[in-house]
């Protein structure tokens, strides 16, 4: 009964997050993208492209490749396509067609294309990192790659980036040189925003703690922080002296509360602070 009100919880949780984040990716493809033609690759990259060449909006194109895409997920995989993927790929391809009708735009927010270009950037990798740490994504080429990864031998990550480089190629064509230029920076520093959120939305600190009363600080971390620790019995390689370490796993504002109540109280105590982003088990993500 526990577990199951725990996992409704953590469903209504997850796709609160999922709606915050595909509001997010919307407002950077739609504000920032898109006026901008910056062509970075992906379902939204195609199409800035195609709407230079074709009497349709960009946010339309993009709503019909989406669409696509999605039922040719739920063809080729039926029952198994993620009811996740599909309510992602719904609002991000439903948001700039419906804010097409609703704030128009005829050209970009401001006239510094290099700002607009990191919001355009950040804006999307923050919402893609939200997803993948969720085990979600947001659909559209992911979708093409599941679907190469269940019937070819095709190396996807390659496959997805040359793609994405045809597409920069393409606004080179399609409009200019500083457009496809603006369009390769954004299609390398995508990838790496979106690794460096992941890995600070995920980061724990990893406490050793070397003492020689290790009772107060036990105490401390399972009743004031409500956090496990695991202890055990060494000795000093120096004066051969019995010593105590505590290992503790707390996040960020838990590891400052822990850090100032042992120089208060344990001044003697060696502590080392290790960070870390792939942490399973109960308390941390992956836990059942």
């Amino acid at each position: 009964m526990i577990h199951k009100i725990y996992m409704h919880k953590q469903d209504i949780y997850e796709y609160v997050m999922f709606t915050i984040a595909a509001a997010v990716m919307v407002i950077g493809i739609y504000f920032f993208k898109f006026p901008n033609h910056f062509s970075f690759g992906g379902v939204s990259g195609i199409s800035i492209v195609l709407a230079a060449l074709l009497p349709h909006t960009p946010g339309n194109i993009n709503l019909v490749i989406n669409i696509f895409l999605l039922v040719l997920g739920f063809f080729v995989f039926g029952k198994e396509f993620g009811i996740k993927t599909t309510y992602i790929t719904l609002l991000v391809s439903i948001g700039p067609s419906l804010l097409e009708k609703i704030h128009p735009m005829d050209g970009p927010l401001t006239d510094e294309p290099v700002l607009e270009l990191m919001f355009a950037i950040a804006l999307p990798a923050f919402a893609s990192a939200i997803f993948f740490n969720l085990g979600a994504s947001s659909g559209g080429t992911d979708i093409v790659a599941m679907i190469l990864k269940k019937y070819t031998s095709i190396n996807i990550g390659t496959a997805l980036f040359l793609s994405d480089v045809f597409i920069v190629i393409c606004a080179c064509f399609v409009f200019n040189i500083q457009t496809g230029l603006f369009s390769c920076v954004g299609l390398l520093a995508k990838s790496l925003v979106v690794d460096e959120t992941i890995e600070n939305i995920n980061l724990v600190k990893y406490f050793t703690i070397i003492c020689s009363n290790p009772d107060p600080i036990v105490k401390y971390i399972t009743e004031e922080l409500g956090k496990g620790a695991t202890i055990y019995k060494a000795e000093g390689a120096y004066g051969h002296q019995e010593k105590t370490i505590i290992l503790t796993i707390l996040k960020r504002q838990q590891a400052v509360d822990l850090k100032n109540y042992i120089r208060r109280n344990h001044p003697g105590a060696f502590i080392a602070i290790t960070n870390s982003s792939e942490i399973i088990g109960k308390g941390f993500r992956g836990y059942n």
